[in-house]
Parts: C-alpha cells; sequence; structure tokens
C-alpha cells in the first residue's frame, strides 16, 4: 500500500514539525497541515520564516525547503480528509477540568470530534494515526466510531506516539531513536503499519522504527515521559538535601550519572520540569491505575507530580526568605518564561508557578525571554485565576530587553536555561541593581563563582 497524500490534523508543536519533516524526506508525497485556528496556519504559510507559530532550530529551514512543493498548510480540513490516504491526529489532549477524572484524566474531546469528522467527510479506505499521546486503548473508541458511519469506508487505526524534546524537535525527527507503530495483529493491520514503516523507512534505518500491538505502543508514551520525569523529580530531591547538608547536586549527579546502570541524562537539578507532556501524561498514568484499582501505582507515580510542584514553592520560598520574608513592592526580575531553552512553548512552564507564588506576596516581576510574547505571559497568569487581569498587568511587566528587565532590581531569577543568559555583562547588571542585589539560578547555568566575585549573594539550586 503506497501512501501518497497525508493530511494531518492540528497544526501545533507535533504536528507542524513532524509533518514538515516528512514533506522534506518524502518529496513524492503531497503533505497538508490542517488546522481551524486561521491565525495560525497564517503563521506557517507567512513569508517571514521568524514568524512561524514554532519556534523550533532548523525547523524554519526545513519549512522553506518544502513548503509550496509538497508541503502545505490549510484551514480546509475536510477537503484534506477526503484527499488523503493516511490521516494523522496530533490535535490536543489536555487533562481534564471537569467531570469524571476531573485533573488526571486526559479531555479527548477533540480527538473525538477529528474521528467523527473523518467518518463523515471520508469516501475512500484511510489509514488514521493516532500522533497525540493518548490513553491506552483509545485507539478502540476511535475505531468503534470510524466503523460505524454507514458509508462502506474501512478505516486502519495505527498508534504513532511522538518522542520528541521541545528545543531539540527537528534533531529528533530526522535522526530518531526510535520510531514506534503500533496497529492491528489482522493482515490489514500489519499492511497499515507497513505503510507507514515505508514512509518513515525514507531517512529511518529499519532497525530503529519498532512495531507493535496498538496498546503497547500507546502505553510506550506513557510510559517514557513518566520514568523521564521521575528521574527529574528525584535528582530535584536530592538537590534538596545537598542544600541542607553542604553537598552540591552536580557533583553528586555527575558521580551517579557515571554508573552505566544509571547513566547521566535527565539528572540536571532545577527548578522543576514544565512543557506539555510530562505532567499531563503522568496524571494520565495515575488514573488509568486508579480506574484498574491500581492505588500503590497510582500513589507511586503521583508523587513524581507532588515532588515537582515541591521544588516550585520551595524556590519561591526561598526567595521571599532570602529577602527578609517580604517581597512585597519589591521588584524581582526574572530571565526566561519558556518551560525551556530553544522553545516558545510555556506550557506547565515552573515560571508561571513561580511568578504567581511571588505574585501574591505582592513583588513587582518583570519578565524577559527571547522567544515568548507578552500575551503568551499573560494569558498564562490569567489562565490561572488568581488575580484579575487588570493586578496581573499592574504588578508584572514584561520588558524586551534584560538590562532593561535588572534595572533597579532587588533580585533576579533564573527561570529559563537559554544560552544567552550566560553571555550578559553581569557587572553592568550589578552596577545598576539594588544592593545587596541577589541572583536566584533556578536553572544552575551561571558561573557563581565569577558573580560572586562582581558582589551577587548567589543562590544555585542544589548547591549547600
Amino acid at each position: 500500500m503506497k501512501i501518497n497524500k497525508i493530511c494531518c490534523i492540528g497544526a501545533g508543536y507535533v504536528g507542524g514539525p513532524t509533518m514538515a519533516v516528512i514533506a522534506q524526506k518524502c518529496p513524492d508525497i503531497k503533505v497538508t497541515v490542517v488546522d481551524v485556528n486561521a491565525t495560525r496556519i497564517a503563521a506557517w504559510n507567512d513569508t517571514d520564516l521568524n514568524k512561524l507559530p514554532v519556534f523550533e532550530p532548523g525547523l524554519d529551514q526545513v519549512v522553506e525547503e518544502a513548503r509550496g512543493r509538497n508541503l502545505f498548510f490549510s484551514t480546509d480540513v475536510e477537503k484534506a480528509i477526503d484527499e488523503a490516504d493516511m490521516i494523522f491526529i496530533s490535535v490536543n489532549t489536555p487533562t481534564k477540568t471537569y467531570g469524571k477524572g476531573k485533573g488526571m484524566a486526559a479531555d479527548l474531546k477533540y480527538i473525538e470530534l477529528c474521528a467523527r469528522q473523518i467518518a463523515e467527510v471520508s469516501t475512500t479506505n484511510k489509514i488514521v494515526v493516532e500522533k497525540s499521546t493518548l490513553p491506552v486503548r483509545t485507539a478502540s473508541a476511535i475505531k468503534n466510531i470510524l466503523d460505524h458511519t454507514g458509508n462502506g469506508v474501512e478505516f486502519q487505526i495505527l498508534s504513532n506516539p511522538e518522542f520528541l524534546a521541545e528545543g531539540t524537535a527537528v534533531e529528533d525527527l530526522l535522526a530518531p531513536d526510535r520510531v514506534l507503530i503500533g496497529g492491528d495483529t489482522s493482515e490489514k493491520g500489519q499492511q497499515a503499519i507497513q505503510a507507514l514503516v515505508d514512509v518513515y523507512a525514507n531517512w529511518v534505518p529499519e532497525e530503529r522504527i519498532l512495531t507493535t500491538n496498538v496498546w503497547s505502543s500507546e502505553l510506550s508514551k506513557l510510559t517514557a515521559n513518566a520514568f523521564l520525569a521521575q528521574r527529574v523529580s528525584s535528582i530535584n530531591s536530592m538537590s534538596a538535601i545537598c542544600e541542607k547538608t553542604g553537598a552540591d547536586v552536580n557533583e553528586v549527579a555527575k558521580a551517579i550519572g557515571m554508573d552505566s546502570r544509571i547513566g547521566a541524562k535527565f539528572l540536571k537539578s532545577s527548578v522543576g520540569f514544565g512543557g506539555s507532556c510530562f505532567q499531563k501524561d503522568i496524571l494520565n498514568l495515575v488514573y488509568i491505575a486508579k480506574t484498574y484499582g491500581l492505588n500503590e501505582v497510582a500513589d507511586y507515580w503521583e508523587q513524581v507530580i507532588v515532588m515537582n510542584d515541591y521544588q516550585k514553592n520551595r524556590f519561591s520560598d526561598n526567595i521571599v526568605s532570602t529577602l527578609y520574608n517580604t517581597v512585597s513592592g519589591k521588584k524581582i526580575a526574572f530571565l526566561g518564561w519558556a518551560f525551556k531553552k530553544d522553545t516558545n512553548d510555556t506550557r506547565e512552564s515552573a515560571a508561571i508557578q513561580v511568578a504567581d507564588n511571588l505574585l501574591n506576596e505582592q513583588a513587582q516581576i518583570e519578565v524577559y525571554d527571547p522567544k515568548v510574547t507578552e500575551e503568551r505571559i499573560y494569558a498564562d497568569l490569567d489562565y490561572l485565576n488568581t488575580r484579575s487581569e487588570e493586578e496581573n498587568r499592574t504588578l508584572l511587566k514584561v520588558k524586551s530587553n534584560p538590562y532593561d528587565a535588572c534595572k533597579d532590581a532587588h533580585a533576579i531569577a533564573v527561570l529559563t536555561e537559554w544560552d544567552e543568559f550566560k553571555t550578559y555583562d553581569w557587572q553592568r547588571i550589578y552596577d545598576n541593581m539594588l544592593k545587596p542585589a541577589f541572583v536566584f539560578d533556578g536553572r544552575g547555568i551561571l558561573d557563581t563563582k565569577a558573580l560572586k566575585k562582581i558582589g551577587f549573594v548567589c543562590y544555585s539550586i542544589g548547591k549547600g
């Protein structure tokens, strides 16, 4: 079964970059990315590649090469569905904020809407690929919807979870550790799996393409993110002990990371993990465990989230206690708002929680981030519904220049590990701050020895 036309529903952080790379590597396949958000599609089509809605290093070059050749962005969802041989579903699956499973289960309403639209529009057989992160056995629900359309169209459902790290998404797509494809064990299911294998085989070595049943594929994604988040929370728990005992968490991490059984990755202590996947997927895993009566399993994984929240709150509490137990009316500069460097994604960013805590103490915050917009920063705060929109805009200001953000500040909090922060003229920053001048390095990226020589009072996560 040869795939000639691919449609992807959802032009976000996963759908956009994934389809751009597929289009670049498979010039004989027409790839159309569709979304009901006209503003987002217009940004993907903008001739100014700096205005792409997703910032990822190298993405602009990939889009420039394929766009208009065999990569297209459109709001005509029905046309793209009807024409496609293979349809990727890459829409948001946030944690439910209502009803059964509130605060833990994945909200699948957008997935169901996609399935119903595919069923309604399709006039030829299709392969439907789950690209969004979904709970185990979601494929059966999608299959049930698609198989009861009454129009005689046959659908095969595949699970093809993404394992992208924001900030290195293009690199991860071009040279993935593995591509995982789950499908039905029937003859037609295996043919559908092979069709997707053939797409990836244009640039991914065969030994890195794994095929499983659908349920294993769906669960593997949740498990991968849970294990990675667990490592972050584990080292962050050690950072608290390090600060009390005089140990250095970076030295501890290096020592244990050299053990081949443990490895060095994801042992970087910080103010806490963020992003769209880790917390959402762990909560989803917790909900699944509870649904099956596996309460001890649920409690185990829920503690990863508890530890992450503790780390964020501990960081903001340390700022308050260090600044003589009050930050009311004091200016605190935030360097970074994105949840990690090299992305403009702010979902579950530690900066949001730290800012919320400090604003509740009536601090005055000024934020600089090289890629996150002022509109996004205020939207993140307003979503918390802790204060009025007017109060958020009074207490927090967004700056386009880091030196302006730090001027006359009592303290600086580093919330994102942007490389440019290391290159600043820190003597100039110190000279224009109120004294004593404090730096709270929540990402452990600054040379604290050099800063202390200038005169800064430095606090870095996990250093006693």
